[in-house]
């Protein structure tokens, strides 16, 4: 796969990724229902034809998902005056999928992160979301690459 190739399919599958986490902060997995199942059952997947999309999408949201605890952590020490509990659900989804990457995925340099976060914001946030995210976002990237996550990286 070519360079531009895969940014297209990383940058459709972090929507797609970012969609269904979205959905979760409304639904969380109960009962049957498991993380896995309500994206395999999620209608923006099954309308989703490119295989290596789905899998990319699946492999970021499983992963956000199971770290989310740290995740938040991470968002909270950074988000200056406001609890997770305030933090609107979308900035909060963008957040923890644009951490995620910036803390957990070694291929995606430190300013890919914070870009591809702040597309996000302008897509599905408001007027204040872009400056926000890019506040929080900046300071993580700042901190990781002084060291202070134990995360290798380039910016």
């Amino acid at each position: 796969m070519q360079m531009s190739q895969t940014k297209g399919l990383r940058r459709k599958g972090r929507v797609l990724a970012f969609q269904v986490l979205y959905g979760l902060s409304f639904v969380p997995p109960h009962g049957g229902w498991t993380t896995e199942r309500i994206y395999n059952q999620s209608p923006a997947v099954i309308r989703e034809t490119e295989e290596d999309l789905i899998l990319y999408a699946r492999e970021l949201l499983l992963g956000i998902w199971n770290a989310q605890e740290e995740l938040d952590e991470v968002i909270g020490r950074y988000s200056k005056h406001w609890k997770i509990e305030r933090i609107a659900k979308v900035e909060l989804a963008i957040l923890r999928l644009a951490v995620y990457e910036l803390v957990h995925k070694p291929d995606i340099p430190l300013k890919v992160g914070i870009n591809e976060g702040i597309e996000l914001a302008k897509k599905f946030g408001d007027g204040n979301s872009r400056n926000f995210i890019n506040g929080i976002l900046d300071a993580v990237a700042r901190d990781i690459d002084t060291g202070k996550f134990k995360v290798e990286k380039n910016f």
